[in-house]
């Protein structure tokens, strides 16, 4: 499957920030999109998922072919599509269990209902994966949970919900190593040739466990640079000030 973004802008508050951005995604593939704070790769994670907060005034995203920005947020969710927050909010009131059993659900085929039993088999057997405290079935959706623990729940929905895409806004921003090498661990088990990830992060450290096939730079509004894995390497060594340099008039004037 293909997610193919083409010519997108968007703006927040009438301010724009997406200026033409241009990607496409496989299935079997994993990306990594890179850039210095404020060039706009959470924002693109916002509007792929369909935030109302943005307005797309330009471009197009399709999924195998069919408009994407046609669709609301849940039905981008049914066709495949999976946002990790960086920031996942707090839903009191409303377990971690019932939240992701009814989220499956509503995934597969409404009337093939997982028994019970099954769901929290997969459930638990995925919780041990990523090394969390069984107890937190009952727990409601992130409250009162850590940084890390919030970071391994997002991996814990993406493992529960299978998705086809899965956009990765900064997971690993805020954990420690080991909780870092559990997240990329997660993100490893659904790698396969019908899964596609696109990570966005700041550092290189998260990619050493992930190994991208390809790393994309964004800048500004655009993807101003794509390489391979080494690509990461070397922002880590140079940091992004040759990028504003060298690309800062391409990217303000196109």
């Amino acid at each position: 499957m293909e997610l193919k973004i083409e010519n997108l802008h968007a703006t927040v508050e009438g301010k724009q920030i997406l200026k033409g951005i241009n990607l496409t995604l496989n299935t079997g593939e994993s990306h990594a999109l890179m850039g210095p704070n404020g060039s706009g790769k959470s924002t693109l994670a916002s509007v792929l998922m369909g935030h109302p907060k943005f307005t797309v005034t330009e471009g197009s995203v399709r999924l195998n072919g069919a408009e994407l920005l046609d669709l609301e947020p849940d039905q981008r969710s049914l066709a495949g599509l999976f946002l990790a927050f960086q920031y996942p909010v707090e839903i009191p009131g409303l377990t971690v269990g019932k939240y992701l059993k009814r989220a499956a659900e509503l995934r597969n085929d409404p009337a093939e209902k997982k028994r019970v039993s099954s769901f929290i088999r997969e459930l638990r057997s995925n919780m041990d994966f990523l090394e969390m405290d069984q107890n937190f079935i009952n727990r409601y959706l992130n409250e009162g949970f850590s940084g890390g623990e919030k970071k391994r729940m997002e991996i814990l929905q993406m493992l529960t919900l299978k998705p086809v895409f899965a956009v990765l806004d900064e997971t690993d921003s805020g954990l420690d190593i080991d909780a870092l090498k559990v997240v990329a661990r997660g993100v490893n088990k659904q790698a396969g040739a019908e899964f596609c990830s696109l990570v966005i992060t700041h550092y290189q450290r998260i990619l050493q466990y992930l190994k991208p096939d390809k790393v994309h730079v964004m800048y500004d509004g655009r993807i101003v640079l794509s390489g391979d894995g080494s690509l990461a390497a070397e922002l880590e060594a140079r940091g992004y000030d040759w990028i504003r340099k060298e690309y800062g008039t391409e990217a303000a004037h196109g």
